[in-house]
């Protein structure tokens, strides 16, 4: 319930604001501890008294992602809600957010705490099968089942490892790296996809000499989109440096624009980056003829005026429709590199396992060591409960 009240500083009583304090008493806060809320009048002069008479009190003011941190000690969250709370809070689109939103409220978790209860069992059944198989309540087939167990869980875990990169497309923005010469008009395309001025736009070769990016929202999905530096030799230290780092921007990316003169033909040879998929915007039609022969390295192309807007609509609905295509309809729990590589090691330690059909202790082994990549994506492994799964499933030392 909110409360008004007048908050007075309690070394001389004066008062500092009229406002609303709502009490959330533990367990039941976010954090898990007894939380108080003071809903105030926000200005710099009534924060400036209130935050010096808490000092004075020995309170202090919380550090970056303190409270979340809190919350995912007490046990409130865990490590992988926590991140979906810090992508909520910088989504800049509706699927980042709808996507965000999922995983703080534990889609995640459902999904590792199921493959978790079934890697215990597993783990028990090659533990009794190792430590107790002398025991008359331990059945001789007590291992039988868990290479069929671990091939289950194993083909799980790669149907979300071969997704397409679509929770990190979706999290991170699909990346697009505007490439080709100088002086084909790539800035020019850059401002006109953002609308608004983002590049210096120059008739000096060699104005762009770093990346510069742009972030763009296309019915709801983010695409990076980057302008890079005009690919050419160069005797200028920092302008290869530039043109260095526009090559593997343009290696990493998801899309490349390759950017062409459709007067002086040049950019129309694109380099070793170039996959299928690809796009060449052929620029500067509003200059005169576009003529341009079928290609046979599986480019895209689209014909228009980056100064006049000629061709965006195009270029926009290909990029739209790509991100759309990585960032496909279904479950996308893998968003970030290191839930990737945990869950390559997980994967890996359940297919070794499940082939040691001979050696029980080696098989145990890889499933520990399993349990502890999937323990590390959500911040949490509980030993107690291998051995729980142990004594609870047999009936060992009644």
């Amino acid at each position: 319930m909110a409360h008004r009240v007048l908050l007075a500083d309690p070394e001389d009583g004066a008062p500092i604001d009229d406002g609303l304090a709502l009490l959330f008493p533990a367990p039941a806060s976010f954090t898990g501890e007894d939380v108080v809320e003071l809903h105030l009048h926000g200005s710099p002069a009534v924060l400036e008294r209130l935050f010096a008479a808490l000092s004075r009190l020995g309170l202090r003011a919380a550090g970056p992602g303190e409270f979340t941190r809190r919350a995912f000690g007490n046990g409130k969250m865990d490590l992988t809600a926590a991140e979906g709370l810090a992508d909520l809070i910088a989504a800049d689109g509706e699927a980042q957010r709808a996507q965000a939103l999922a995983q703080m409220g534990g889609a995640w978790s459902v999904v590792i705490a199921d493959w978790q209860a079934r890697l215990m069992d597993v783990l028990a059944l090659l533990e009794a099968g190792i430590d107790f198989v002398e025991e008359d309540d331990v059945p001789d087939d007590v291992t039988d089942s868990v290479p069929e167990r671990l091939a289950a869980i194993s083909a799980e875990m790669n149907a979300h490892l071969t997704s397409g990169r679509r929770g990190e497309v979706i999290r991170d923005g699909l990346r697009v790296a505007i490439v080709g010469p100088p002086n084909v008009g790539k800035s020019t395309l850059l401002n006109a996809l953002a609308q608004r001025e983002v590049a210096i736009v120059s008739d000096t070769p060699g104005t762009t000499r770093d990346i510069i990016e742009v972030r763009l929202d296309l019915e709801g999905y983010v695409v990076v989109l980057a302008d890079t530096a005009g690919q050419r030799d160069s005797g200028d230290p920092i302008e290869q440096e530039g043109v260095r780092r526009a090559r593997a921007r343009a290696g990493e990316s998801d899309l490349r624009i390759f950017v062409a003169d459709s007067q002086t033909r040049v950019g129309l040879e694109t380099d070793d980056t170039a996959r299928p998929g690809d796009i060449l915007f052929l620029n500067k039609v509003d200059l005169g003829s576009s003529d341009l022969a079928p290609r046979e390295d599986g480019l895209s192309i689209i014909v228009g005026s980056a100064l006049r807007g000629g061709g965006l609509a195009d270029l926009v609905g290909h990029m739209t429709a790509r991100v759309k295509a990585s960032a496909r309809a279904g479950s996308a729990l893998v968003t970030r590199v290191r839930h990737r590589e945990n869950l390559e090691e997980a994967r890996t330690a359940v297919v070794r396992a499940a082939e040691m059909r001979d050696a029980p202790d080696l098989a145990a082994e890889d499933v520990r060591i399993a349990l502890q990549a999937l323990a590390r994506i959500i911040g949490r492994f509980d030993v107690e409960r291998v051995l729980d799964r142990i004594f609870s499933s047999f009936c060992i030392g009644k």
